[in-house]
């Protein structure tokens, strides 16, 4: 079949993205992720098995109304376990995740995971949402065993893989995703491995497709908002502001949208529309990278008192995530780095690369290690990003000033201007930084 002509050993795709979706739609190459990135931390709701249409919370109460007369129904608590995550991501409350748990839990119960497909998928959607990305391989394997054609095991699978860095097997589930079911989910993470793997114009495409396949708001917000990321990304500020803008129009509850929005206006010079959609987002979904964005924008605005305050809503919101058994060492680790305790940093982020060696996490880990003033155990970890050809204007910064205080002045200029070429706004306070820093190697700050 044309279509599995599509990967190479190494996890990048052989072909255009064009050539692939021509021959039937399986084409190569998401999810959620660390601090201003979407790492996949649960599968798009269009991934999840026995979704029922609708208002999320409505499916909720319909389910339990159902099964209150039918508690034997295994599928209906599977399905109602899959619906709680949803509106946990909905919401960013993460006492929905042991309700799920309970619901998943009494699902196999009743039946086991080698006859329960949905209710394993649903463990391993539960594990993803929660950061326990080792967990959710396995209800993945363990789904896949049990139908390997059953193409909702998949989005699991590359969520996970990807998360814990084994990006072979990630892309090898993207395909498999994309021969069995050429859909939103497909296309949505196949656009993802393309990003990190360095082809952004083939990821922009798979989106596309992914769009042109969005049957309802949600769906399409989630679309445009990731082709405003890839616009922020090659520091296309004002046509990422527009994708966001139009993710809201389609969705006025899609956060991550808001989130876009909020850091395109500061970037842009409109600090007082950027303050009001942060504390807007805050207020309704306080998740703690946007907690944390709000409190970096304070800080650059010279918003001291402010900027602590945020700070101390980041502790709680991790403390209150972690009693639900939510992980979110990443956020942590680089706050610690540039906020609190580099040492700290360092410790936590270890712990995170024992777990997963996502490039993300070699980054995170690297720059805590500059922070912590090591920069000869930080340098190795801060190319890792390198390997994959995904380049980033955060990841340049942190090589760039690792380099610089190892007197690595030539490699230091080459990686700072890179950052500020990318995006020269990627930060609100490490663009600045990173700005200074050129002017102190090479007296200009030009990128």
């Amino acid at each position: 079949m044309a279509d599995r002509q599509i990967l190479t050993n190494r996890g990048t795709l052989l072909g255009s993205l064009a050539a692939a979706v021509a021959v039937g739609g399986a084409a190569l190459g998401l999810l959620t992720l660390g601090p201003g990135d979407p790492p996949p931390a649960a599968p798009h709701p269009a991934a999840r098995p026995a979704a029922a249409p609708g208002d999320p919370a409505a499916a909720v109460a319909r389910r339990q109304e159902w099964l209150r007369g039918h508690p034997d129904d295994h599928a209906s608590w599977a399905a109602l376990g899959a619906d709680y995550v949803e509106q946990a991501r909905r919401t960013a409350d993460p006492s929905y995740y042991p309700k799920s748990q309970a619901a998943l839990e009494r699902s196999l119960k009743l039946r086991g995971p080698e006859r329960n497909v949905d209710a394993a998928v649903g463990m391993g959607a539960l594990a993803n949402a929660r950061h326990d990305f080792a967990a959710a391989r396995d209800w993945g394997e363990r789904a896949r065993r049990a139908a390997p054609g059953n193409w909702t095991v998949y989005p699991v699978l590359v969520d996970a893989y990807t998360q814990l860095g084994d990006y072979p097997r990630a892309t090898a589930a993207v395909q498999r995703l994309l021969d069995l079911k050429p859909s939103l989910p497909a296309f949505a993470r196949a656009a993802y491995e393309l990003q990190t793997h360095g082809r952004p114009a083939d990821s922009a495409a798979a989106l596309h497709r992914a769009l042109g396949l969005a049957n309802d708001p949600a769906d399409r917000a989630f679309c445009l908002h990731r082709l405003g990321e890839l616009d922020w990304e090659r520091g296309d500020i004002k046509s990422a502001l527009a994708r966001y803008e139009a993710a809201l129009a389609a969705d006025p509850t899609a956060h991550a949208a808001l989130a876009g929005r909020a850091r395109a206006r500061a970037a842009l010079g409109d600090t007082a529309a950027a303050l009001a959609d942060y504390q807007r987002l805050t207020a309704r979904v306080p998740l703690p990278e946007y907690v944390l964005a709000l409190g970096e924008l304070y800080e650059s605005l010279g918003r001291g008192k402010q900027a602590r305050e945020q700070y101390d809503v980041l502790r709680a919101e991790v403390e209150l995530f972690a009693a639900n058994g939510v992980t979110d060492d990443l956020t942590l680790g680089l706050f610690e780095a540039d906020h609190g305790s580099p040492a700290r940093a360092v410790r936590t982020l270890r712990a995170e690369w024992a777990r997963r060696h996502s490039v993300l996490v070699a980054d995170a880990l690297g720059w805590a290690l500059h922070r912590a003033g090591r920069d000869e155990e930080a340098l190795p970890y801060a190319r890792q990003p390198d390997r994959l050809g995904w380049r980033g204007a955060s990841f340049a910064y942190h090589q760039g000033e690792i380099d610089r205080s190892l007197g690595r002045d030539t490699e230091a200029r080459a990686h700072l201007k890179e950052a500020l070429r990318l995006n020269p706004h990627f930060s609100p306070l490490q663009a600045p930084a990173a700005r200074k820093a050129l002017t102190g190697l090479d007296g200009t700050g030009r990128a």
